[in-house]
């Protein structure tokens, strides 16, 4: 009796397996005559049993699939790349597991075909601001050829692009963890003919080199990006509002390019953001030590010092800013405001003042005090009109200070080049 039941059994496999191969040859036919939606149903009709059969028509359904979803991807089915590659992915798996490698030189052509589509068409994605499709084609591209880690970086900044950071920052973190570096070497030589510099792969340059069409070969090293990288993960953390992450990554980042005058500003702006403006005035002064004449740098520096009431130290900031350039528009206005503001912290001290002639001497010398800071500050922005003499800006502090101070023929000459 158990003989007889094993008998059946036996049969009812083997005649799966004769439906399976009808199933796939009808899809192969199929597929060959053009028809790659009925090739998808027969496959779909021989998929429920196909982990039950032998490894060689496992091999064949698998490959078989890969071409149907190849072909249904090259006609602008972009779902279809998914289960292209993880066919063609499980075709080199069974087959290298079993040792027969029947498929798998023309599963590797498909695969490389695959590659090229999926990074061609990430390339049309992002033309058309499809950021988020355009990095998962080219994370897929990644995964199917991890050597070629440039395309995880890409599909990085496709997600940055589009605003998917979260998405970025997995790809960042993965890049990390590979050790992506991202330099490279670039091979150029001058044409003979016309003299101009051209860049070309290695095996081509040298041989117009030898053949004398070329000359004076270059061999240029691209930079790294890894700090690049490392500043982006720290911006995404920021911008999701994980500070304590986004520190350590800007700690690592500077470890390994501590004179970045980039990295230290967006380390500086991210203390300023969390208050912290006493670490931001230090690492303000970092970025300066490293880039002395950077007008924006003086600046910044300045601004905080004002808000913190140190006019002196703005001041010093500020005038180093103008120094190095003369026409910073701003930095005339905050230089003029740290002049106003201290004669402004001068009128509370006047009002609270009695009659007494000790009051009254005191009153007269604050009051001078305070016309001559806001005469300062009237004097600088005289000198901002000279190199941008429109500036409304400019022209509606001064005429507020000039009305402060009394002063009407130069509050009426100012109302009027504002052409009020």
């Amino acid at each position: 009796m158990k003989n007889r039941i094993l008998m059946v059994m036996a049969l009812s496999f083997t005649m799966i397996g004769f439906a399976q191969k009808n199933e796939i040859k009808a899809a192969e036919k199929a597929l060959k005559g053009g028809d790659t939606a009925t090739a998808k149903t027969s496959l779909e009709a021989a998929s429920g049993l196909i982990s039950g059969a032998d490894e060689k028509l496992q091999a064949q359904y698998y490959f078989t699939r890969g071409k149907v979803y190849s072909d249904l991807a090259k006609k602008g089915d972009n779902a279809a790349f998914e289960p292209a590659v993880e066919s063609f992915q499980k075709v080199l798996e069974i087959e290298t597991q079993t040792g027969k490698e029947k498929y798998t030189a023309e599963t590797n052509q498909f695969i490389a075909s695959l590659t090229a589509d999926l990074v061609n068409s990430a390339v049309t994605d992002n033309g058309n601001k499809k950021f988020k499709e355009a990095a998962e084609k080219l994370y897929m591209s990644y995964k199917i050829s991890p050597k070629d880690t440039s395309y995880l970086y890409y599909a990085a900044s496709s997600a940055v692009n589009g605003g998917h950071y979260e998405d970025a920052l997995k790809y960042y973190n993965e890049l990390q963890e590979v050790g992506y570096d991202g330099s490279a070497i670039v091979y150029k030589a001058t044409n003979a003919a016309t003299g101009e510099v051209e860049e070309m792969d290695k095996t081509q340059r040298d041989l117009m080199v030898k053949s004398g069409t070329y000359n004076k070969p270059l061999d240029e090293k691209t930079p790294s990006k890894t700090a690049e990288i490392v500043k982006n993960t720290a911006l995404i953390y920021t911008q999701l509002g994980q500070d304590d992450k986004a520190l350590e990554a800007y700690k690592a980042a500077r470890a390994n390019d501590p004179n970045d005058v980039n990295l230290i500003l967006n380390e500086a702006n991210l203390y300023f953001k969390m208050g912290d403006k006493e670490k931001f005035k230090s690492l303000m002064a970092e970025a300066i030590a490293v880039a002395p004449d950077n007008p924006d740098l003086h600046y910044n520096v300045g601004v905080i010092s004002m808000e913190q009431g140190d006019f002196e130290s703005a001041r010093t900031s500020y005038k180093k800013a103008l120094e190095l350039n003369p026409g910073y528009t701003n930095a005339y206005l905050n230089l003029s405001t740290t002049y106003v503001n201290e004669g402004n912290s001068l009128i509370d001290e006047m009002n609270s003042l009695g009659n007494s002639r000790t009051d009254i001497a005191k009153y007269d010398e604050l009051k001078t005090k305070k016309d001559d800071l806001f005469m300062e500050g009237a004097t600088v922005l005289e000198s901002a009109l000279k190199t941008n003499p429109d500036n409304q800006g400019v022209l509606t502090q001064l005429k507020n200070i000039y009305g402060a101070m009394g002063d009407n023929e130069n509050f009426m000459r100012v109302k009027k080049l504002l052409g009020e």
